[in-house]
């Protein structure tokens, strides 16, 4: 039997065929797994929609690819209507992957200590908050021992020259990840990240 056959859950960061996120998704979906997926709003002049074309050419073979929306996590409203999305399509979910990183590519390139105060707003907003804002949105339509998993890296534990305000926003990752675990442990929950390493 496959590992995922009845499972349903959503999938947030796949950016294209080269994202961690895609890896796992179609790991899931191969294994019998149905996923909701998003992709990162296109800007309102962009008639050709390359950030959901950069998705859809990815999901598009795949039957068990239910819907595809998107979603600026800086953005509430957002969250609320994918996770609106979901309950539509599956009811409840069994799973949600969170696997979003941003930091302004000015400020990766400088010394942690020179990052500007709005570029380290911006990064831990979209690269750590995001994973709260996003579980508390998830938690009406998790189903009992649903799991919740963020991608981290190395570079929050110790320093990795020239991983820089990253390495920050990992680090707090990490916390927020063990502070939704003991909110959602609760009702029975598991939050969990993985780091993958360098890619």
């Amino acid at each position: 039997m496959a590992l995922f056959a009845g499972k349903k859950g959503l999938i947030l960061g796949v950016a294209n065929d080269r994202s961690i996120a895609w890896a796992i998704a179609k790991e899931i979906m191969d294994q019998g797994g149905v996923c909701g997926f998003s992709h990162l709003p296109d800007k309102p002049d962009d008639e050709k929609q390359k950030n959901r074309r950069r998705v859809s050419k990815c999901t598009d073979g795949y039957e068990n690819a239910k819907f595809l929306v998107p979603v600026d996590v800086q953005k509430d409203e957002d969250i609320a209507a994918f996770m609106q999305k979901g309950k539509e399509e599956f009811g409840e979910i069994d799973f949600l992957l969170h696997s979003i990183a941003f930091a302004d590519r000015d400020d990766l390139a400088k010394d942690t200590i020179e990052t500007s105060r709005e570029g380290f707003k911006l990064a831990m907003e979209i690269s750590a908050y995001s994973l709260l804002a996003v579980c508390n949105a998830a938690k009406p339509i998790l189903s009992a021992n649903a799991s919740v998993l963020t991608m981290t890296y190395f570079g929050g534990e110790r320093c990795v020259p020239g991983y820089n305000v990253m390495g920050v926003c990992k680090a707090a990752l990490d916390a927020a990840m063990r502070y939704a675990a003991y909110d959602l442990g609760l009702s029975g929950v598991r939050v969990n990240a993985i780091s993958a390493g360098p890619l």
